[in-house]
């Protein structure tokens, strides 16, 4: 088995061999003339040349030590986790040189650390919120059931009862559906299909999915859009998150109300407004109200999980979009998403 040589055994190789070589010089010389002067100046000549030998190879390994400590020191303090490590980057040396490498892998490290971090963070965070959610329905659910087996109802009470798990039952279903296209398009299993398309279509097919909520509340919708204006978009999940943002409207629009959609070209953008004369929302929850599950303490009246505005923005993110607000409290909130005049590539999940 070929053994492997170390530093110790390459530095008394390299001693030896330069003492024979000395030795053998000096012998040639001895042999070959006579001149004493000449052999004493060879063999002071041979012993200076010994003496910065060793002081050569004693100070190679030196530095290779010195370079070994501290190349292992680094490595020990990444394996230990430690947010303070040090690297000596000044000097152009081959320590810097490894050291550089060494900063780069321990920032590629630290990056990783800190996303798994915010994962394991984020993922906490959204159980905590699927639990919260999901626990006033479920309880809901177990006492309007406790209460049909355990008590004698008349019809009329009984019904009433039934309507109320029904709209239960809803809530969760909402929740659930919710949470599997946020789920999916959050992991990318979903990625938007961008292409041109008429926009008066999408903001029609989500129009359609509040007109009968409208309805019931009187609540009257104009729209202002040119049937020919095209927008490269993903039609689907466009007309998705246009309708949260109208479904949001209407919950929170009164009796009687109005709500306006109106789509313009910019130089740069299609900017769609969906304005209404609801409660509106205070400033200072701007940034709030577009996160996963958040309702302001105000609106606890009104059904929702607070789940639409965050999917809403994710969804017009993805295609290079931004939706911003403005809105004053008790007059209403206009709400305008710009999609890009250019498309951006994507394919179907």
């Amino acid at each position: 088995m070929k053994k492997s040589l170390s530093t110790n055994r390459i530095y008394c190789g390299a001693g030896v061999s330069f003492l024979l070589l000395t030795v053998s010089l000096n012998l040639t010389l001895f042999f070959n003339t006579e001149n004493p002067v000449i052999r004493w100046a060879a063999i002071i000549f041979s012993l200076l040349l010994l003496l910065l030998g060793i002081l050569f190879v004693l100070l190679l390994r030196r530095k290779l030590l010195a370079f070994s400590d501290s190349l292992s020191a680094c490595i020990d303090s990444i394996v230990n986790g430690k947010e303070d490590v040090s690297f000596d980057l000044e000097s152009e040396t081959l320590t810097s040189k490894f050291n550089y490498k060494l900063q780069r892998l321990y920032e590629i490290m630290q990056n990783g650390k800190r996303q798994i971090q915010e994962e394991k963070q984020s993922i906490q965070e959204t159980i905590s919120d699927i639990s919260h959610q999901v626990k006033t329905p479920l309880t809901n659910l177990k006492i309007y059931n406790s209460t049909l087996l355990e008590r004698r109802l008349a019809p009329e009470k009984e019904q009433e009862f039934l309507k109320l798990m029904e709209s239960q039952i809803d809530k969760l279903n909402f929740l659930m559906q919710a949470m599997v296209k946020m789920s999916r398009l959050e992991t990318g299993i979903i990625t938007l299909s961008v292409s041109p398309a008429s926009i008066y279509d999408t903001i029609g097919a989500a129009l359609a999915e509040i007109e009968l909520s409208a309805e019931k509340k009187q609540i009257e919708v104009t729209v202002s859009c040119d049937p020919a204006l095209t927008v490269p978009h993903d039609k689907k999940w466009t007309a998705e998150a246009l309708f949260n943002l109208l479904d949001n409207a209407v919950k929170y629009t009164p009796l009687g109300g109005k709500i306006s959609v109106k789509a313009e070209r910019w130089e740069a953008a299609t900017k769609i407004d969906i304005s209404d004369t609801g409660r509106g929302i205070p400033e200072q929850h701007y940034a709030q109200i577009f996160g996963r599950f958040y309702r302001e303490n105000e609106i606890h009246d009104v059904s929702g999980v607070g789940i639409g505005l965050y999917l809403c923005r994710e969804i017009i993110q993805k295609q290079g979009g931004t939706i911003q607000v403005k809105s004053k409290v008790g007059k209403g909130s206009t709400f305008s998403v710009f999609l890009p005049s250019q498309s951006m590539a994507g394919t179907e999940g």
